[in-house]
């Protein structure tokens, strides 16, 4: 079985083999900065910007004041696998570009704050081909294809408050709700019939329709808070459980859409959510920031009753994570009044982590290295343009699985990702009516 080759642009958000199975390829939350950062900012503790990732932030809004973060995200992916016993490989290349986020936060109250978001939690892309090459299948029946497509997304909205009871202490709590639909579709097609008797296309499609809300809690606290440095600690929770996907199934007849020979409705699709513990430390000054995330997620635990077919003799299997992600950021000069350059911000950070399921039982490594740099809209003020680049790589421990007697090699993937965010901070005037003499 391969990928397609395909170079098209598209407004699907991903085309990864990888996310054939459950909700598909998980995403890198955070605005455009965080994700140039590695994707870290659990401790990011700043009150000029939106940050999604742990709504004890929510409670940093100034007062009189207004948060707005829009982002998009184009991607480049490559997918290559080896073809043993025809000495050869497939290679693909697709591109996509599509709205990553939404995000504001407003004061309700002193040191009381409002966030909401609205971002990708999941993607599906992907189109696979094979042949049953078999001899009893050749010389009885003829040739017959096998094509398996897929495309959907789950969105994550998050809305919460956080409360600021000290000034080096911040909590908060969010609700998320996740909401979307996945189709996968598999076509069997016969072509240069040679056996006798009539033979006819299949197509089944499968659709999953998701609704679900689970809870999130965060924390923060700074050990060193000085107006030249802070030092902060966090610590977010989210709260796993059933995803309860409604799945409905069709099975088709040549093709023709009326033609149903199979209709199901399952209400019991047993993947659940995983429980999420994540914690992290952020440090800044006036010139520099870093910091690290460390999260885990026990989607193994959760799901150790759930199985996947990945084909015959391969078994999809759901696996606990363990992700690092770490950041740099440095502006040269944020006053620097003659030279725009220094008041630029640049950044680097990396990723790395396991993927969610298992192939065969191999595992699949995640790798990824980000940069970045911020353009401030005006002096003094706090609002950007924020450009960022990210190049990652998947990688099978295994880079090959058996089925039967055959060896069938794993797809390795390297992606490319720009995105673009515009990050506005409505400061004190914007709330200020102006007289006039």
């Amino acid at each position: 079985m391969g990928a397609k080759a395909q170079t098209l642009v598209s407004s699907v958000n991903t085309y990864s083999p990888y996310s054939m199975y459950g909700m598909g390829e998980l995403t890198t939350k955070g605005n455009v900065i965080q994700r140039s950062m590695g994707g870290m900012g659990i401790a990011m503790w700043t009150n000029n910007m939106v940050n999604v990732l742990n709504p004890a932030a929510f409670a940093l809004t100034p007062q009189k004041s207004f948060l707005f973060n829009f982002g998009m995200e184009g991607g480049h992916y490559r997918n290559s696998q080896t073809k043993y016993g025809a000495d050869s490989s497939i290679e693909t290349a697709y591109n996509s570009v599509n709205i990553h986020d939404i995000a504001f936060q407003m004061p309700l109250a002193k040191n009381l704050g409002f966030g909401f978001s609205l971002t990708p939690y999941s993607n599906v892309g992907y189109t696979m081909y094979g042949d049953d090459l078999s001899q009893d299948i050749a010389g009885n029946v003829g040739r017959v294809s096998y094509e398996y497509m897929g495309d959907g997304d789950i969105t994550e909205v998050k809305f919460g408050v956080g409360w600021k009871p000290f000034n080096s202490v911040a909590v908060g709590v969010s609700a998320i709700y996740y909401w979307g639909n996945i189709e996968r579709s598999y076509e069997t097609q016969v072509k240069n019939i040679t056996g006798n008797g009539s033979f006819s296309s299949t197509l089944g499609v499968d659709t999953y329709d998701v609704s679900r809300f689970k809870l999130q809690a965060g924390i923060m606290w700074n050990p060193i808070y000085r107006d030249d440095r802070i030092l902060t600690l966090a610590a977010t929770y989210d709260l796993g459980g059933p995803m309860k996907p409604k799945m409905f199934k069709h099975v088709y007849v040549d093709n023709v859409l009326n033609s149903v020979v199979r209709q199901e409705e399952d209400n019991a699709l047993p993947l659940r959510l995983p429980h999420q513990v994540a914690a992290g430390f952020f440090y800044q000054t006036l010139k520099v920031r870093f910091g690290a995330d460390y999260v885990y997620q026990n989607w193994g635990t959760q799901n150790t009753d759930f199985a996947e077919s990945g084909g015959p003799g391969i078994n999809v299997a759901y696996t606990d994570t363990h992700t690092i992600k770490a950041g740099f950021e440095i502006v040269p000069r944020y006053s620097d009044v003659a030279h725009y350059m220094n008041r630029m911000a640049y950044r680097i950070g990396a990723r790395y982590g396991d993927y969610y399921q298992t192939f065969g039982g191999s595992r699949v490594k995640q790798y990824a290295v980000t940069a970045g740099i911020g353009l401030p809209i005006r002096l003094f003020g706090r609002s950007s343009v924020d450009l960022g680049f990210e190049f990652g790589m998947r990688r099978p421990d295994s880079p090959t699985v058996m089925i039967g007697s055959e060896m069938v090699g794993m797809i390795k993937q390297t992606y490319y990702k720009m995105s673009i965010g515009l990050n506005m901070f409505g400061e004190d005037r914007w709330f200020v009516r102006h007289k006039f003499d």
